[in-house]
């Protein structure tokens, strides 16, 4: 054989073995479809463990009223601060008008704050005041849910603060949370702790119930928010979007910790009664990631996960999407180097530790929402406002 024929052969054997081994096949694209059924796959099993933590509250609380003691009250606070790690990242599905926070929404019932403890119950100073100590008023849940910020922003009656105060009472300790004691529920230790106890089981109750409307409209197979929402094409992404951009730069980084920064105040930190703020962050930005890549682990462990907006990004840039998956990682990261009690991570000046640790969330913040607006961008979503 001449070397001629030699050579071709060899080429030819050269060609077909570069068909085999030619670049692997594009992944299977991400339709607008499938990342908008997972969003609302996510969105119903975390309102369904947020539920069922509420539901968890409810029982403590009727068990605590029902006789009174410093371990019915620590159980009572337990399971609140248990319910509080599910509500957290629920807070990734607000700001675009869903179920949630629509004109008709119990997002003000539920989750509002801050909260002028003497529109409740007695304060230092104030013996007698909030409706607890006023006779006149009839505790129902009818005459509650009209209260609640009748008369200015700060005179919330209902949902986890309220619930919150009731169990911990004022924080009077720069070290610590409140201490309200389980005699202030007592028959004749205490002044109308009838009422208080009326009080403390109505207001969980309808916390259970508000939570329970919120998570029936994003059932699976129903005429619902659901339905419409899973068939909504651009719409429905750029709330998704608006959602996490928004929690992300207007009212986390915002509302929640540059407001408390600037005051060094108590009273504008989230959960200020548990001293639970630190948590709040952290799931908050938790709920960020989930969305973001299309992940969550429920409260029985089991993972919810499928197509995400970041692999969505990735068809149109994957570098961007790269970027953005590092900077929300990195913020879940510095919101969890926060220490507790916040009220004490925020005094001092710029070169406190612990106002430098909170400083550093914020920064991360900022920056993943920056990101988002760019994600947005690649989708062809034009304008997307993060704030509050």
């Amino acid at each position: 054989m001449s070397f001629a024929s030699t050579s071709l052969r060899a080429l030819a054997v050269f060609a077909a073995t570069a068909v085999v081994v030619s670049a692997p096949a594009r992944a299977a694209e991400v339709s607008q479809r499938a990342v908008l059924d997972n969003y609302a796959n996510i969105v119903a099993a975390n309102y369904a463990d947020s539920v069922a933590g509420a539901k968890a509250l409810q029982g403590a609380v009727n068990e605590f009223i029902a006789a009174p003691s410093e371990v019915g009250l620590a159980k009572a606070r337990k399971e609140w601060l248990a319910a509080r790690e599910w509500y957290g990242q629920t807070e990734a599905f607000r700001f675009y008008g869903g179920p949630i926070d629509d004109e008709k929404g119990p997002e003000g019932l539920i989750n509002a704050w801050p909260l002028d403890e003497a529109y409740i119950d007695y304060v230092d100073g104030k013996a007698k005041a909030g409706v607890i100590n006023n006779a006149k008023t009839k505790i129902t849940a009818k005459n509650l849910r009209a209260l609640n910020e009748r008369g200015g922003e700060e005179n919330i009656a209902t949902g986890w603060h309220a619930i919150e105060f009731l169990l911990w009472g004022q924080d009077l300790n720069d070290n610590g949370a409140g201490d309200r004691k389980f005699t202030d529920y007592v028959d004749g230790k205490a002044p109308n702790a009838d009422r208080r106890r009326v009080y403390l089981q109505t207001v969980t109750d309808m916390l259970v119930a508000d939570l329970e409307s919120v998570a029936k409209q994003w059932a699976p197979n129903a005429k619902n928010y659901r339905s419409r929402f899973v068939a909504g094409g651009n719409d429905s992404v750029k709330k998704i979007l608006t959602g996490i951009g928004t929690l992300s730069r207007g009212e986390l980084a915002g509302e929640r910790i540059e407001v408390a920064l600037d005051t060094q105040a108590q009273e504008d930190e989230h959960s200020c009664f548990a001293d639970n703020t630190h948590r709040d962050i952290v799931t908050n930005a938790q709920g960020i990631q989930n969305v973001w890549e299309g992940r969550y682990k429920g409260r029985d462990g089991k993972v919810v996960e499928g197509a995400s907006l970041k692999a969505l990004v990735a068809q149109k840039n994957a570098k961007l999407a790269d970027t953005t998956s590092a900077n929300i990682a990195g913020t879940v990261k510095l919101t969890e180097a926060i220490k507790a009690p916040f009220d004490r991570e925020i005094i001092g000046d710029a070169k406190a530790p612990g106002r430098q640790r909170v400083q550093a969330v914020v920064d991360a913040l900022k920056k993943q929402a920056g990101s988002l607006v760019e994600a947005a961008q690649a989708l062809g979503i034009k304008r997307l406002n993060t704030a509050v």
